[in-house]
Protein backbone atom coordinates (compact mmCIF):
# COMPACT_ATOMS: atom_id res chain seq x y z
CA UNK A 1 0.00 0.00 0.00
CA UNK A 2 2.71 2.37 0.59
CA UNK A 3 4.88 1.79 -2.18
CA UNK A 4 1.49 2.23 -4.50
CA UNK A 5 1.42 5.75 -2.77
CA UNK A 6 5.01 6.66 -3.14
CA UNK A 7 4.50 5.59 -6.80
CA UNK A 8 1.39 7.67 -7.29
CA UNK A 9 3.82 11.01 -5.27
CA UNK A 10 5.95 10.36 -7.57
CA UNK A 11 4.09 10.76 -10.76
CA UNK A 12 2.39 13.24 -9.44
CA UNK A 13 5.57 15.54 -8.99
CA UNK A 14 7.20 14.06 -12.14
CA UNK A 15 4.14 15.72 -14.02
CA UNK A 16 4.24 18.68 -11.84
CA UNK A 17 7.95 19.11 -12.88
CA UNK A 18 7.24 19.04 -16.24
CA UNK A 19 4.02 21.63 -16.45
CA UNK A 20 6.69 23.82 -14.23
CA UNK A 21 9.22 23.46 -16.89
CA UNK A 22 7.04 24.37 -19.85
CA UNK A 23 5.90 26.92 -18.02
CA UNK A 24 9.33 28.63 -17.47
CA UNK A 25 10.20 27.90 -20.95
CA UNK A 26 7.19 29.90 -22.42
CA UNK A 27 8.28 32.31 -20.23
CA UNK A 28 11.47 33.12 -21.10
CA UNK A 29 10.76 32.66 -24.61
CA UNK A 30 8.22 35.87 -24.10
CA UNK A 31 11.07 37.59 -22.04
CA UNK A 32 13.87 37.45 -24.12
CA UNK A 33 12.02 37.73 -27.10
CA UNK A 34 11.04 41.01 -25.74
CA UNK A 35 14.15 42.19 -24.68
CA UNK A 36 15.28 41.25 -27.87
CA UNK A 37 13.05 43.52 -29.36
CA UNK A 38 13.29 46.79 -27.11
CA UNK A 39 16.75 46.05 -27.46
CA UNK A 40 16.61 46.02 -31.04
CA UNK A 41 14.44 49.14 -31.42
CA UNK A 42 16.57 51.30 -28.92
CA UNK A 43 19.55 50.47 -30.82
CA UNK A 44 18.18 51.44 -34.23
CA UNK A 45 16.64 54.74 -33.26
CA UNK A 46 19.27 56.44 -30.69
CA UNK A 47 22.20 55.41 -32.50
CA UNK A 48 22.93 58.61 -33.58
CA UNK A 49 23.45 59.98 -30.32
CA UNK A 50 25.90 57.44 -28.84
CA UNK A 51 29.41 57.21 -28.37
CA UNK A 52 32.04 54.94 -29.32
CA UNK A 53 30.55 53.40 -32.75
CA UNK A 54 32.30 52.31 -35.75
CA UNK A 55 31.57 51.01 -38.93
CA UNK A 56 30.99 47.40 -38.76
CA UNK A 57 31.40 44.00 -41.03
CA UNK A 58 28.28 42.58 -40.16
CA UNK A 59 24.77 43.60 -41.91
CA UNK A 60 26.73 46.98 -43.78
CA UNK A 61 26.09 49.74 -43.17
CA UNK A 62 24.98 48.13 -39.68
CA UNK A 63 27.88 50.11 -37.58
CA UNK A 64 29.59 48.50 -34.49
CA UNK A 65 29.71 48.93 -30.43
CA UNK A 66 33.40 49.34 -29.60
CA UNK A 67 32.89 51.97 -27.35
CA UNK A 68 34.74 49.89 -24.91
CA UNK A 69 38.03 50.69 -24.58
CA UNK A 70 38.88 47.05 -22.92
CA UNK A 71 37.06 45.29 -25.98
CA UNK A 72 38.17 47.55 -28.54
CA UNK A 73 42.09 47.25 -27.40
CA UNK A 74 41.53 43.65 -27.54
CA UNK A 75 39.49 43.34 -30.43
CA UNK A 76 42.36 44.93 -32.83
CA UNK A 77 45.55 43.56 -31.25
CA UNK A 78 43.93 39.94 -31.54
CA UNK A 79 45.95 38.72 -34.78
CA UNK A 80 49.34 40.30 -33.07
CA UNK A 81 48.23 38.80 -29.56
CA UNK A 82 47.39 34.93 -31.55
CA UNK A 83 50.89 35.64 -33.28
CA UNK A 84 53.03 36.05 -30.67
CA UNK A 85 51.62 33.88 -28.28
CA UNK A 86 52.04 31.37 -30.94
CA UNK A 87 55.90 31.88 -30.97
CA UNK A 88 55.83 32.10 -27.54
CA UNK A 89 54.42 28.42 -27.09
CA UNK A 90 55.96 27.11 -29.54
CA UNK A 91 59.60 28.29 -28.36
CA UNK A 92 58.72 26.85 -24.98
CA UNK A 93 57.50 23.82 -25.59
CA UNK A 94 60.32 23.01 -27.84
CA UNK A 95 62.89 24.01 -25.16
CA UNK A 96 60.79 21.48 -23.30
CA UNK A 97 60.67 18.67 -25.20
CA UNK A 98 64.55 19.15 -26.95
CA UNK A 99 66.10 19.51 -23.44
CA UNK A 100 64.22 18.03 -21.14
CA UNK A 101 63.66 21.01 -19.04
CA UNK A 102 62.32 20.76 -15.22
CA UNK A 103 61.15 24.22 -13.36
CA UNK A 104 64.55 25.74 -13.48
CA UNK A 105 65.27 25.35 -17.05
CA UNK A 106 61.15 26.22 -17.99
CA UNK A 107 61.65 29.21 -15.20
CA UNK A 108 64.50 30.80 -17.46
CA UNK A 109 62.74 30.04 -20.90
CA UNK A 110 59.01 32.02 -19.91
CA UNK A 111 61.25 34.78 -17.95
CA UNK A 112 63.31 35.40 -21.40
CA UNK A 113 60.14 35.55 -23.28
CA UNK A 114 58.00 37.31 -21.01
CA UNK A 115 60.50 40.15 -20.51
CA UNK A 116 60.45 40.53 -24.40
CA UNK A 117 56.78 40.86 -23.89
CA UNK A 118 57.18 43.50 -20.95
CA UNK A 119 59.63 45.33 -22.60
CA UNK A 120 57.12 46.19 -25.92
CA UNK A 121 54.57 46.71 -23.09
CA UNK A 122 55.87 48.64 -20.70
CA UNK A 123 59.69 50.17 -22.41
CA UNK A 124 62.14 50.95 -19.69
CA UNK A 125 59.10 50.86 -17.30
CA UNK A 126 60.16 47.19 -16.81
CA UNK A 127 62.78 48.81 -13.98
CA UNK A 128 60.23 49.51 -11.37
CA UNK A 129 58.95 46.31 -11.70
CA UNK A 130 61.78 44.71 -11.55
CA UNK A 131 62.52 46.65 -8.52
CA UNK A 132 59.92 46.22 -6.37
CA UNK A 133 59.73 42.50 -7.39
CA UNK A 134 63.15 42.45 -6.08
CA UNK A 135 62.31 44.17 -2.98
CA UNK A 136 59.42 41.97 -1.92
CA UNK A 137 61.90 38.87 -2.99
CA UNK A 138 64.61 39.82 0.07
CA UNK A 139 61.10 40.85 2.29
CA UNK A 140 59.67 37.52 2.02
CA UNK A 141 63.06 35.33 1.91
CA UNK A 142 63.92 37.71 5.19
CA UNK A 143 60.73 37.53 7.73
CA UNK A 144 58.77 34.44 6.17
CA UNK A 145 59.23 32.72 9.13
CA UNK A 146 58.18 35.34 11.47
CA UNK A 147 54.48 35.36 13.41
CA UNK A 148 54.13 38.69 12.43
CA UNK A 149 55.02 38.10 8.66
CA UNK A 150 51.10 38.51 7.05
CA UNK A 151 51.25 41.64 8.19
CA UNK A 152 54.71 42.99 6.65
CA UNK A 153 53.77 41.43 3.26
CA UNK A 154 50.68 43.04 3.48
CA UNK A 155 52.09 46.46 4.56
CA UNK A 156 54.53 46.21 1.84
CA UNK A 157 52.12 45.03 -1.61
CA UNK A 158 49.75 47.75 -0.52
CA UNK A 159 52.06 50.86 0.01
CA UNK A 160 52.74 50.48 -3.70
CA UNK A 161 49.64 49.39 -5.07
CA UNK A 162 48.29 53.23 -3.38
CA UNK A 163 51.75 54.66 -4.41
CA UNK A 164 51.87 53.22 -8.07
CA UNK A 165 48.07 54.91 -9.04
CA UNK A 166 49.23 58.05 -6.89
CA UNK A 167 51.78 58.65 -8.59
CA UNK A 168 50.91 57.37 -11.73
CA UNK A 169 53.63 54.44 -12.21
CA UNK A 170 56.13 57.45 -11.18
CA UNK A 171 58.66 59.46 -14.03
CA UNK A 172 62.46 58.93 -14.20
CA UNK A 173 62.65 62.65 -13.88
CA UNK A 174 61.86 62.33 -10.29
CA UNK A 175 65.18 60.67 -9.56
CA UNK A 176 67.18 62.89 -11.52
CA UNK A 177 67.56 65.22 -14.78
CA UNK A 178 69.74 62.41 -16.65
CA UNK A 179 67.61 59.83 -16.13
CA UNK A 180 64.46 62.10 -17.64
CA UNK A 181 65.16 60.68 -21.72
CA UNK A 182 63.44 57.13 -20.28
CA UNK A 183 60.11 59.12 -19.98
CA UNK A 184 60.33 58.73 -23.88
CA UNK A 185 60.48 54.87 -24.00
CA UNK A 186 57.73 54.18 -21.48
CA UNK A 187 55.89 51.42 -23.66
CA UNK A 188 52.48 51.17 -25.35
CA UNK A 189 50.60 50.21 -22.11
CA UNK A 190 50.80 51.63 -18.46
CA UNK A 191 52.78 49.45 -16.22
CA UNK A 192 51.27 50.44 -13.11
CA UNK A 193 47.69 48.73 -14.42
CA UNK A 194 49.18 45.46 -14.76
CA UNK A 195 51.39 45.58 -11.68
CA UNK A 196 47.77 45.32 -9.56
CA UNK A 197 48.34 41.61 -11.03
CA UNK A 198 51.84 41.30 -10.21
CA UNK A 199 50.63 42.38 -6.48
CA UNK A 200 48.36 39.25 -6.11
CA UNK A 201 51.04 37.09 -6.70
CA UNK A 202 53.69 38.65 -5.12
CA UNK A 203 51.18 38.08 -2.12
CA UNK A 204 50.67 34.61 -2.92
CA UNK A 205 54.28 33.53 -3.60
CA UNK A 206 54.89 35.10 0.11
CA UNK A 207 52.32 33.12 1.55
CA UNK A 208 52.89 29.93 -0.38
CA UNK A 209 56.46 30.53 0.62
CA UNK A 210 55.53 31.05 4.51
CA UNK A 211 53.46 28.15 4.97
CA UNK A 212 56.50 25.82 3.06
CA UNK A 213 57.96 25.91 6.50
CA UNK A 214 54.95 24.55 8.20
CA UNK A 215 52.73 21.04 8.07
CA UNK A 216 50.25 21.07 5.37
CA UNK A 217 46.51 20.99 6.66
CA UNK A 218 45.46 19.24 3.63
CA UNK A 219 44.11 15.93 3.57
CA UNK A 220 45.54 14.81 -0.10
CA UNK A 221 44.32 11.46 0.14
CA UNK A 222 40.88 12.49 1.49
CA UNK A 223 40.55 14.83 -1.12
CA UNK A 224 41.86 12.05 -4.49
CA UNK A 225 38.58 10.02 -2.95
CA UNK A 226 36.13 12.34 -3.50
CA UNK A 227 37.76 14.34 -6.88
CA UNK A 228 36.28 12.87 -10.16
CA UNK A 229 39.35 14.30 -11.84
CA UNK A 230 42.18 12.97 -9.94
CA UNK A 231 40.48 9.43 -9.31
CA UNK A 232 40.53 9.10 -13.35
CA UNK A 233 44.83 9.37 -12.78
CA UNK A 234 44.64 13.04 -13.80
CA UNK A 235 46.24 15.99 -11.14
CA UNK A 236 43.12 18.70 -10.35
CA UNK A 237 44.05 22.46 -9.80
CA UNK A 238 42.85 21.84 -6.09
CA UNK A 239 46.07 19.39 -5.41
CA UNK A 240 48.57 21.53 -7.75
CA UNK A 241 47.64 24.56 -5.21
CA UNK A 242 47.22 23.33 -1.44
CA UNK A 243 50.35 21.02 -2.08
CA UNK A 244 53.42 22.44 -0.88
CA UNK A 245 56.13 22.64 -3.44
CA UNK A 246 59.90 21.97 -2.38
CA UNK A 247 61.74 25.13 -0.84
CA UNK A 248 63.86 24.49 -3.23
CA UNK A 249 61.39 25.78 -5.89
CA UNK A 250 61.78 28.85 -4.24
CA UNK A 251 64.25 30.63 -5.97
CA UNK A 252 64.58 34.03 -7.58
CA UNK A 253 64.08 33.07 -11.31
CA UNK A 254 60.96 30.77 -10.87
CA UNK A 255 59.15 33.59 -8.81
CA UNK A 256 60.46 36.01 -11.56
CA UNK A 257 59.02 34.03 -14.36
CA UNK A 258 55.73 33.66 -12.07
CA UNK A 259 54.82 37.01 -11.47
CA UNK A 260 55.51 38.09 -15.72
CA UNK A 261 54.62 34.82 -16.93
CA UNK A 262 53.25 35.99 -20.51
CA UNK A 263 50.12 34.06 -21.19
CA UNK A 264 48.94 35.69 -17.77
CA UNK A 265 50.31 39.24 -17.08
CA UNK A 266 47.91 41.17 -19.11
CA UNK A 267 44.79 39.95 -17.35
CA UNK A 268 44.95 36.48 -15.45
CA UNK A 269 43.63 34.14 -14.89
CA UNK A 270 45.27 34.51 -11.02
CA UNK A 271 46.97 31.12 -10.35
CA UNK A 272 48.84 30.61 -7.08
CA UNK A 273 52.81 29.86 -6.45
CA UNK A 274 52.43 26.58 -6.05
CA UNK A 275 50.00 25.49 -8.65
CA UNK A 276 52.72 27.68 -11.16
CA UNK A 277 55.58 25.81 -10.26
CA UNK A 278 54.26 22.39 -9.86
CA UNK A 279 53.19 22.92 -13.49
CA UNK A 280 56.76 24.30 -14.30
CA UNK A 281 58.67 21.12 -13.11
CA UNK A 282 55.56 18.60 -14.94
CA UNK A 283 53.04 20.17 -17.19
CA UNK A 284 49.13 19.78 -16.42
CA UNK A 285 47.58 16.38 -17.67
CA UNK A 286 44.01 17.55 -16.80
CA UNK A 287 43.42 18.87 -20.19
CA UNK A 288 44.01 16.00 -23.70
CA UNK A 289 45.23 17.55 -26.69
CA UNK A 290 41.44 17.23 -28.31
CA UNK A 291 40.38 19.05 -25.28
CA UNK A 292 42.39 21.82 -25.85
CA UNK A 293 41.26 22.00 -29.56
CA UNK A 294 37.37 21.79 -28.88
CA UNK A 295 38.53 24.75 -25.93
CA UNK A 296 39.86 26.84 -28.84
CA UNK A 297 37.35 26.31 -31.34
CA UNK A 298 34.19 26.75 -28.76
CA UNK A 299 36.18 30.50 -27.96
CA UNK A 300 36.16 31.32 -32.02
CA UNK A 301 32.17 30.39 -31.73
CA UNK A 302 31.91 32.46 -28.06
CA UNK A 303 33.94 35.75 -30.13
CA UNK A 304 31.46 35.20 -33.35
CA UNK A 305 28.39 35.72 -31.18
CA UNK A 306 30.21 38.72 -29.53
CA UNK A 307 30.94 40.24 -32.91
CA UNK A 308 26.69 39.60 -33.66
CA UNK A 309 25.41 40.86 -30.30
CA UNK A 310 27.88 44.66 -30.87
CA UNK A 311 26.39 44.97 -34.40
CA UNK A 312 22.94 44.79 -32.91
CA UNK A 313 22.44 45.95 -29.78
CA UNK A 314 24.37 48.94 -28.71
CA UNK A 315 24.15 48.14 -24.65
CA UNK A 316 27.23 49.23 -23.78
CA UNK A 317 27.15 52.69 -26.14
CA UNK A 318 24.10 53.70 -24.35
CA UNK A 319 25.85 53.24 -20.69
CA UNK A 320 28.90 55.43 -21.93
CA UNK A 321 27.10 57.91 -23.61
CA UNK A 322 24.78 58.52 -21.05
CA UNK A 323 21.72 58.45 -23.40
CA UNK A 324 19.98 56.18 -21.14
CA UNK A 325 19.21 58.64 -18.32
CA UNK A 326 16.39 59.57 -21.26
CA UNK A 327 14.87 55.78 -21.77
CA UNK A 328 12.02 55.08 -19.28
CA UNK A 329 12.55 52.86 -16.44
CA UNK A 330 11.75 49.22 -18.16
CA UNK A 331 14.17 50.60 -20.63
CA UNK A 332 17.08 51.72 -18.10
CA UNK A 333 16.61 47.78 -17.14
CA UNK A 334 17.03 46.32 -20.62
CA UNK A 335 20.95 48.16 -21.08
CA UNK A 336 21.52 47.34 -17.92
CA UNK A 337 20.85 43.77 -18.42
CA UNK A 338 22.41 43.93 -21.26
CA UNK A 339 25.41 45.39 -19.85
CA UNK A 340 25.92 42.92 -17.74
CA UNK A 341 25.46 40.38 -20.61
CA UNK A 342 28.21 42.53 -22.57
CA UNK A 343 30.45 41.84 -19.68
CA UNK A 344 30.21 38.81 -19.22
CA UNK A 345 30.89 37.77 -22.40
CA UNK A 346 34.28 40.48 -22.72
CA UNK A 347 35.49 38.99 -19.72
CA UNK A 348 34.74 35.53 -20.90
CA UNK A 349 36.72 35.78 -24.01
CA UNK A 350 39.40 37.64 -22.88
CA UNK A 351 40.33 35.53 -20.22
CA UNK A 352 39.92 32.55 -22.08
CA UNK A 353 41.60 33.55 -24.72
CA UNK A 354 44.76 33.78 -22.38
CA UNK A 355 43.92 30.66 -20.92
CA UNK A 356 43.75 28.31 -24.05
CA UNK A 357 47.23 29.82 -24.85
CA UNK A 358 48.81 28.73 -21.68
CA UNK A 359 47.31 25.23 -21.47
CA UNK A 360 49.03 24.67 -24.72
CA UNK A 361 52.22 25.96 -22.97
CA UNK A 362 51.01 23.17 -20.44
CA UNK A 363 50.02 25.44 -17.01
CA UNK A 364 46.51 25.59 -15.89
CA UNK A 365 45.05 28.05 -14.31
CA UNK A 366 41.29 28.23 -12.92
CA UNK A 367 38.65 28.56 -15.19
CA UNK A 368 37.00 32.09 -14.66
CA UNK A 369 33.27 32.33 -15.39
CA UNK A 370 32.71 28.31 -15.50
CA UNK A 371 28.30 29.59 -15.22
CA UNK A 372 26.57 31.41 -17.21
CA UNK A 373 25.46 34.97 -16.13
CA UNK A 374 22.26 34.07 -16.55
CA UNK A 375 22.52 31.14 -14.44
CA UNK A 376 23.39 32.79 -11.00
CA UNK A 377 20.65 33.28 -8.80
CA UNK A 378 22.62 34.82 -5.82
CA UNK A 379 25.34 37.05 -4.86
CA UNK A 380 27.61 34.49 -3.79
CA UNK A 381 27.00 32.22 -6.53
CA UNK A 382 27.32 35.32 -8.85
CA UNK A 383 31.01 36.29 -7.32
CA UNK A 384 32.43 32.38 -7.00
CA UNK A 385 31.26 32.37 -11.16
CA UNK A 386 32.55 35.55 -12.74
CA UNK A 387 36.00 35.77 -11.48
CA UNK A 388 36.34 32.47 -10.17
CA UNK A 389 40.59 32.49 -10.14
CA UNK A 390 40.25 35.67 -8.55
CA UNK A 391 37.51 34.53 -5.58
CA UNK A 392 40.01 31.36 -4.86
CA UNK A 393 42.87 33.69 -4.51
CA UNK A 394 40.66 35.83 -1.78
CA UNK A 395 39.44 32.47 -0.17
CA UNK A 396 43.20 31.06 0.03
CA UNK A 397 44.78 34.42 0.83
CA UNK A 398 42.09 36.56 2.48
CA UNK A 399 39.36 34.56 3.50
CA UNK A 400 40.61 32.19 5.45
CA UNK A 401 43.57 33.84 7.36
CA UNK A 402 41.20 36.49 8.85
CA UNK A 403 38.80 33.67 10.35
CA UNK A 404 36.41 32.10 7.07
CA UNK A 405 32.87 31.78 7.82
CA UNK A 406 33.30 32.34 11.57
CA UNK A 407 33.51 36.02 10.70
CA UNK A 408 31.85 35.88 7.33
CA UNK A 409 29.56 39.38 8.14
CA UNK A 410 32.65 41.28 8.65
CA UNK A 411 35.19 39.60 6.15
CA UNK A 412 33.10 40.52 2.92
CA UNK A 413 33.31 44.40 3.73
CA UNK A 414 37.03 44.06 4.51
CA UNK A 415 37.49 41.29 0.94
CA UNK A 416 35.13 43.69 -1.50
CA UNK A 417 36.53 46.83 -0.14
CA UNK A 418 39.94 45.83 -1.17
CA UNK A 419 38.56 44.06 -4.27
CA UNK A 420 37.47 47.69 -5.23
CA UNK A 421 40.85 49.25 -4.51
CA UNK A 422 42.73 46.81 -5.98
CA UNK A 423 40.84 47.92 -9.15
CA UNK A 424 41.55 51.08 -8.82
CA UNK A 425 41.14 54.63 -6.05
CA UNK A 426 38.04 55.68 -7.12
CA UNK A 427 34.84 56.31 -5.03
CA UNK A 428 32.62 55.25 -7.47
CA UNK A 429 34.33 51.80 -6.93
CA UNK A 430 34.55 51.78 -3.59
CA UNK A 431 30.26 52.23 -4.01
CA UNK A 432 30.11 49.31 -5.58
CA UNK A 433 31.93 47.49 -3.40
CA UNK A 434 29.91 48.67 -0.71
CA UNK A 435 26.73 48.09 -2.27
CA UNK A 436 27.46 44.71 -2.98
CA UNK A 437 28.04 43.86 0.99
CA UNK A 438 24.94 45.81 1.95
CA UNK A 439 22.99 42.88 -0.57
CA UNK A 440 25.08 40.17 0.57
CA UNK A 441 23.82 40.71 4.39
CA UNK A 442 20.17 39.91 3.93
CA UNK A 443 21.41 37.01 1.51
CA UNK A 444 23.55 35.22 3.70
CA UNK A 445 20.46 35.86 6.69
CA UNK A 446 18.25 34.80 4.21
CA UNK A 447 20.35 31.47 3.57
CA UNK A 448 20.51 30.76 7.22
CA UNK A 449 17.06 30.67 7.88
CA UNK A 450 16.22 28.75 5.19
CA UNK A 451 19.48 26.26 6.16
CA UNK A 452 17.67 25.90 9.38
CA UNK A 453 13.89 25.81 8.45
CA UNK A 454 13.16 22.71 6.17
CA UNK A 455 10.59 22.74 3.37
CA UNK A 456 8.05 20.05 4.39
CA UNK A 457 5.31 18.51 2.08
CA UNK A 458 4.09 19.54 -1.71
CA UNK A 459 3.27 22.97 -1.01
CA UNK A 460 6.15 24.26 1.52
CA UNK A 461 8.37 22.89 -1.65
CA UNK A 462 6.48 24.64 -4.24
CA UNK A 463 6.68 28.05 -2.16
CA UNK A 464 10.34 27.58 -1.43
CA UNK A 465 11.44 27.11 -4.91
CA UNK A 466 9.43 30.18 -6.23
CA UNK A 467 10.83 32.26 -3.09
CA UNK A 468 13.99 31.11 -4.38
CA UNK A 469 13.13 32.11 -8.25
CA UNK A 470 12.13 35.64 -6.98
CA UNK A 471 15.40 35.54 -5.21
CA UNK A 472 17.57 35.16 -8.10
CA UNK A 473 15.55 37.80 -9.93
CA UNK A 474 16.56 40.74 -7.44
CA UNK A 475 20.47 39.00 -7.43
CA UNK A 476 20.23 40.03 -11.05
CA UNK A 477 18.31 43.65 -10.10
CA UNK A 478 20.70 44.48 -7.68
CA UNK A 479 23.75 43.38 -10.17
CA UNK A 480 22.48 46.18 -12.22
CA UNK A 481 22.53 48.61 -9.77
CA UNK A 482 25.40 48.01 -8.23
CA UNK A 483 27.15 47.79 -11.97
CA UNK A 484 25.38 51.03 -12.51
CA UNK A 485 26.69 52.82 -9.68
CA UNK A 486 30.09 51.32 -9.99
CA UNK A 487 31.07 51.77 -13.80
CA UNK A 488 28.17 54.35 -15.00
CA UNK A 489 26.51 56.68 -12.78
CA UNK A 490 28.96 57.07 -9.61
CA UNK A 491 27.59 57.66 -5.79
CA UNK A 492 25.78 61.11 -6.62
CA UNK A 493 23.40 59.69 -9.00
CA UNK A 494 22.08 56.96 -6.54
CA UNK A 495 19.47 59.46 -5.49
CA UNK A 496 18.38 59.75 -9.05
CA UNK A 497 18.23 56.21 -9.71
CA UNK A 498 16.15 55.28 -6.93
CA UNK A 499 13.81 58.62 -7.57
CA UNK A 500 13.22 57.81 -11.36
CA UNK A 501 12.25 54.07 -10.47
CA UNK A 502 10.18 55.19 -7.59
CA UNK A 503 7.85 57.27 -10.48
CA UNK A 504 4.61 55.78 -10.95
CA UNK A 505 6.61 54.30 -14.80
CA UNK A 506 9.26 53.03 -12.90
CA UNK A 507 7.04 50.90 -10.76
CA UNK A 508 4.87 49.06 -13.62
CA UNK A 509 1.42 51.62 -12.33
Amino acid sequence: MNNNNNNSKGKLKQKQNKVELSLLILYAIGFYAFCIRRSLHLSRHHFSKLYGLRGGWLFPPRLNDVSDAQWRNFRANLPLLTLVFGVFTMLANISRQCFHFRARGMSIVWLFLSLIYLSYLHGACVVFILLIASANFLLVKIFAKAKYFPLVLWTFNLFFLFCNRVYQGYSFSKFGQRWTYLDNFRGTFRWHICFNFVVLRMISFGYDYHWAHQDSRFDQEKHIQRCHVCKSGKICYQILQERNVHTNNFTFTIYLSYLVYAPFYISGPIISFNAFASQLDVPQNHYSIKEVTWYGLRWVFVLSLMELMTHLFYFNAFAVSGSWQMLSPMDIFIIGYGVINFMWLKFFLIWRYFRFWSLIAGIEAPENMPKCVNNCYNLEGFWKSWHASFNKWIVRYMYIPLGGSRRKLLNIWVIFTFVAIWHDLEWKLLSWAWLTCLFFVPEMLVKSATNALQAEGALGGFIFHELKAAAGAITITCLMVANLVGYVIGPSGINWLISRFLRKEGMGL
